[in-house]
């Protein structure tokens, strides 16, 4: 597949970037898709919730009354979890939400979703493009020139570029990352996948190698 390379003004440089099949043109698998969004959501979780058991609220531990003749129903000490105050049953503990997914895996979820984003005609390449210091104003004009000020935009750069992110951080609907940084559920959260010119190369040598 191959795209026309536009400039920051909108314009057609003249160019085209070679979109690879192994990439951009594969069968998409919708599983692997679900388990790389899993995950990457699932690291997101802290895991820090916590609630209080019966052994950790304060009270004492004394029998509220004995266990047999009083015509009302057992009962242990005031921390038992019916009563007010006292612990929480099955409540939430700390915990790690990440798991494992092999490479593989991974790699055909972002292939796939490249995919689905190429057929869809969601993918756009620029020029490589750089601010000389961080003006949300410019950034906000490329995604004009591009017609994109109204859509949620993944700019993918080749580079960390500290002015082009920077500049973009305020925007709701724009988001700017490397290439490396590139993840699936990134890729499917964008309604446009802005590719600079340099991050096409990397994005190959990153899910090729």
């Amino acid at each position: 597949m191959e795209l026309s390379v536009l400039n920051i003004k909108g314009s057609e440089t003249k160019r085209k970037a070679v979109l690879v099949d192994e990439i951009y043109a594969v069968e998409p698998n919708d599983h692997a898709i679900y388990l790389d969004v899993k995950q990457y959501l699932a690291n997101q979780r802290q895991g820090t919730h916590k609630s209080k058991q019966r052994n950790e609220v304060s009270g004492s531990t004394r029998k509220l009354h004995k266990q047999k003749g009083t015509g009302g129903s057992r009962k242990g000490s005031i921390k038992n979890p019916l009563f007010r105050g006292g612990g929480r049953v099955f409540g939430p503990q700390p915990r790690d939400y990440s798991f494992k997914l092999n490479k593989k895996v991974k790699r055909l979820a972002r292939t796939s979703a490249l995919t689905y984003k190429a057929k869809n005609n969601g993918i756009v390449v620029v020029e490589d493009f750089t601010f000389d210091a961080p003006k949300t104003k410019q950034f906000i004009d490329v995604l004009n020139n591009l017609k994109l000020n109204d859509k949620k935009t993944l700019f993918v750069i080749a580079e960390p570029n500290n002015n082009v992110y920077l500049s973009s951080r305020n925007l709701q609907g724009a988001r700017v990352i490397t290439a490396s940084e590139l993840n699936t559920y990134d890729i499917l959260n964008a309604n446009y996948l802005v590719l600079a010119e340099g991050s096409v190369k990397k994005i190959e040598e990153n899910l090729l190698r």
